[in-house]
């Protein structure tokens, strides 16, 4: 670690966190210590900060303290990590129709934050000091597995509008002592890649943060035209927001010369999981309860695909109780070989809308329709949209090397996951736009959304 990075890690970070009236050092402290806790000494942990969170919620919390007089729910009287099904679920429109009853009344300076979601109706939600300090922390940690700290030299490839418009004067003096430089990552055309290559070069970072889909068409463009990026120094490229799939994870790596550590989170559930050198998906398991359940809402062992349900232990001024994702993934049961005790996601399957619904029913991942277009010559880009059980759509930007004649073994593959009764339009267009946050989703799917 060079000098200039010791002192804005040890010293002015810190020093900005304390002026936010974040405990962020001391929460990261001990997550540094809990992370090779005996399972049964975290396990005991996790049950006394359930039990005080419940209490609280139970108190202050207008909307839990109702719930819990209905259900007849004494929180004193937790015992176990299973007593939280006796709980229901929180889901978007639970918050959007008790975001007021939801806030703690203790709480103070919260700030409002909201999501887009697939349906494009804006989830609108409040956070508070505690949970800023034990996300900040979180991945904190997680950053320092990879011999890389708060200090060293940064590209973030972002899309959120919250990072994006608070670039005044003193975030832009804060981010340059930071070393830390913001690109936009919905602005994507050939020109602006090119210009990110150039401050990449020119910069020299030692880790990149963004989305996986970002960085993987800067890695391509870089790839077609011979500009060399495994030269500059980079030794992390941490990705999140998105799925990681295994060919961006390998484009990524090859371009970049540096490894990729996925992470798994989200700005209304928090800091979910990080990936260590040894390659262990780690859950932050001192803060987050994950739970997997089936589409009955009945919790699944480790090994089972189901949807993601968090409660999030710090987020007492806005409580986060069993609250459902959206997201699919899988639990890990067996341990990491890094030494760390705090569990494994085994797998993070994508959104609930990165699935498509064949006209029988059957559901299936994005993936079953992705293979038959990903590794066709001549294809740069892809989006496939179902609009409906009946149709399909397929937008494809292409090149001279690009063969027409695949257009119905396109339709044809499409047809038989689907089934042959579905209509399924393969479209030629000049680009494919990201999403508002600067996202790129190579499935929509409007039947798992509704």
């Amino acid at each position: 670690m060079s000098l200039y990075t010791s002192l804005i890690s040890g010293l002015v970070f810190p020093l900005q966190e304390r002026f936010k009236h974040h405990d962020t050092v001391r929460v990261r402290k001990e997550m540094e210590q809990s992370q090779y806790w005996p399972v049964e000494r975290l396990e005991l942990l996790r049950l006394e900060r359930l039990k005080s969170f419940l209490i609280h919620a139970g108190k202050h919390v207008p909307y839990y303290r109702d719930l819990f007089a209905r259900l007849g729910f004494d929180p004193r009287a937790v015992n176990g990590m299973a007593d939280l099904q006796r709980l229901p679920f929180l889901d978007k429109a639970v918050i959007r129709a008790h975001t007021e009853g939801i806030k703690s009344e203790q709480a103070k300076d919260m700030s409002r934050f909201n999501t887009g979601g697939s349906s494009g109706e804006p989830l609108i939600f409040f956070i508070g000091n505690e949970r800023v300090s034990h996300d900040v922390a979180a991945k904190w940690r997680a950053t320092r597995w990879w011999g890389v700290d708060i200090g060293d030299p940064e590209i973030v490839l972002w899309g959120s509008p919250i990072e994006l418009t608070s670039q005044d004067r003193v975030r832009q003096l804060r981010d340059a002592m930071m070393r830390t430089k913001l690109l936009p990552a919905f602005e994507m055309s050939p020109e602006k890649v090119a210009g990110f290559i150039a401050e990449i070069r020119a910069m020299r970072p030692k880790m990149l943060f963004g989305y996986p889909s970002a960085f993987a068409h800067i890695a391509r463009y870089a790839e077609e035209h011979k500009v060399r990026l495994d030269d500059v120094g980079i030794k992390v490229a941490f990705v999140t927001s998105e799925r990681l799939y295994d060919h961006q994870r390998e484009l990524i790596q090859r371009v970049f010369g540096c490894p990729v550590a996925n992470g798994y989170g989200g700005r209304d559930a928090g800091f979910i999981a990080h990936q260590c050198p040894a390659g262990g998906m780690h859950l932050t398991h001192e803060d987050i309860i994950v739970e997997i359940i089936d589409d009955e809402g009945r919790v699944l062992p480790a090994g089972e695909s189901g949807e993601i349900v968090v409660t999030h232990l710090a987020t007492g001024d806005f409580p986060f109780i069993r609250y459902r994702t959206g997201d699919i993934g899988v639990l890990d049961d067996k341990p990491c070989s890094c030494g760390r005790t705090l569990p494994l996601m085994k797998e993070v399957q994508g959104r609930s809308t990165d699935f498509l619904v064949a006209r029988n029913g059957t559901v299936m991942h994005g993936l079953s329709l992705i293979y038959i277009v990903r590794d066709l010559p001549g294809v740069r880009q892809f989006k496939i949209v179902q609009e409906s059980l009946d149709l399909t759509r397929i937008l494809l930007v292409t090149d001279a090397e690009f063969d027409l004649a695949n257009l119905p073994n396109i339709e044809r593959g499409a047809k038989v996951r689907l089934g042959e009764e579905v209509a399924v339009e393969v479209e030629l267009v000049d680009e494919i736009p990201p999403e508002k946050s600067g996202k790129y989703r190579y499935v929509v799917s409007r039947v798992a959304a509704c």
